[in-house]
């Protein structure tokens, strides 16, 4: 829970920095590229923070994007031949108020998280479908996680096709803070069709009742404090027994979760920079990328950051690197919208996904994808590149590059936020696994 000094120094060499940006005036702009290209395009609407593969027994590839807004849940897109892209399927949500924000696959079942509007709305939590016909997959089960101070799912990961992990409020969890209202569930979904709660941590003092004083805030400026409670959630089957929780302005934290029902903490990392939105580790190097998710348009919030942590000793993560902002920052973070950092390419680990312990793959909102090179973690470096024109009838009048999936042909898909649809990308440094 105590800062770093470290930390504290290097976060505080950035701001100044990225205050000393002067504001120019908006502009739309064509596309950028440096090592990527654009090789095929769907137009999607809002685009949310989930993607999944699975290929069908004929050879077909099908991505499942979720969708930031309603009135659409989720697409399927055959993405076979990724320069000529098909929609298959769009399944809607179940109410204008419940949005799919976030969506995984493992074996034959799909899960959809599924988050209302305000507190006290049904229909939150997420759904099951069977995807016996990939193409056609079939409603099975629902999770319900409404509440009177619920507002169900944002995030939901699968480690096997028998344990879902939620970021999620709760029919019987008041927070001491509305702004604290979601925290780590676990959910038995070994019977899709009747999926339980096996496990469940929360921050200390995150609930009403504990004896634990509510989490400081970390002091922002002009009401910049996001809540602590949790975004993101990686649980790796190479890992099973370690939780990697994005909480937010809780900071990081790694759980140890060999007993599901009793997840216990074996570090709780807070640091300068607000709202942290995914820990993503990679085993083979030892290692943490961390993102930060910028909230504010013309980076009212900013800097957030992307950073390089070893977790050798994961009672004592410690930060090494901080990822390089571009050279055109100044223009990208005053031509609209938000700009900075948001989602990680978190290396899924089911589905024909690329997987990879040096190169990292990641959105930026009006910065489009970028991916960084680890190859000395002290150093990151910006390996390529894609920014994509202004999309037509874009809200913010930049691009908002809002999630990004790769897949083991080293293809690279991107949706944006709003109106610009799915990307799909090929970069010359991510080499394939597979021809």
């Amino acid at each position: 829970m105590q800062r770093r000094r470290s930390t504290a120094r290097r976060f505080a060499l950035a701001l100044a920095t990225f205050a000393l940006w002067p504001a120019s005036a908006a502009a739309q702009v064509p596309a950028q590229a440096f090592h990527m290209t654009l090789v095929g395009h769907v137009d999607l609407a809002s685009g949310g923070e989930g993607f999944a593969m699975k290929t069908t027994r004929d050879g077909r590839r099908l991505l499942y994007v979720a969708h930031e807004a309603a009135p659409r849940c989720f697409t399927i897109v055959d993405v076979t031949n990724p320069a000529q892209p098909r929609t298959v399927r769009v399944v809607d949500t179940v109410s204008a108020d419940v949005r799919c924000n976030s969506l995984d696959v493992s074996g034959n079942v799909l899960a959809v998280a599924a988050e209302t509007k305000q507190p006290g709305q049904p229909g939150g939590g997420f759904r099951t479908y069977a995807l016996d016909d990939p193409a056609s997959p079939r409603l099975v089960g629902y999770f319900d996680a409404s509440g009177p101070h619920s507002r169900g799912a944002h995030h939901v990961w699968l480690s096997s096709d028998k344990l879902a992990h939620l970021t999620s409020g709760a029919a019987d969890f008041t927070p001491k803070r509305n702004s604290d209202d979601q925290f780590y569930r676990i959910v038995d979904i070994s019977d899709p069709a009747h999926p339980k709660e096996v496990g469940r941590w929360w921050y200390p003092g995150q609930r009403a009742g504990d004896p634990e004083p509510a989490p400081n805030e970390i002091p922002l400026p002009d009401n910049a404090n996001q809540g602590v409670r949790p975004h993101n959630v990686d649980v790796f089957p190479s890992r099973p027994n370690r939780a990697y929780v994005a909480y937010i302005d809780g900071g990081g934290v790694i759980l140890d979760i060999a007993d599901v029902a009793h997840p216990r903490p074996v570090s709780i990392v807070r640091y300068v920079g607000p709202f942290t939105h995914t820990v993503f580790p990679i085993f083979a190097r030892n290692l943490a990328f961390v993102s930060e998710e910028a909230v504010q348009d013309g980076c009212a919030d900013g800097p957030k950051h992307m950073s390089v942590w070893d977790i050798v000793d994961e009672t004592k993560p410690r930060l090494i690197s901080v990822v390089p902002y571009a050279a055109n920052s100044p223009q990208l973070c005053k031509g609209g919208g938000r700009y900075g950092p948001h989602n990680i390419y978190e290396d899924k680990p089911y589905g024909p996904t690329f997987k990879s312990d040096r190169f990292v793959v990641t959105s930026w909102f009006a910065g489009g994808v970028r991916i960084f090179d680890l190859a000395d973690p002290a150093h990151p470096l910006e390996a390529a590149y894609y920014v994509p024109a202004t999309p037509v009838d874009s809200p913010k009048h930049a691009p908002q590059i809002n999630d990004v999936f790769v897949d083991d042909r080293g293809i690279v898909y991107a949706c944006d936020r709003f109106t610009g649809g799915l990307y799909i990308l090929s970069s010359d440094v991510l080499k394939p696994l597979s021809p």
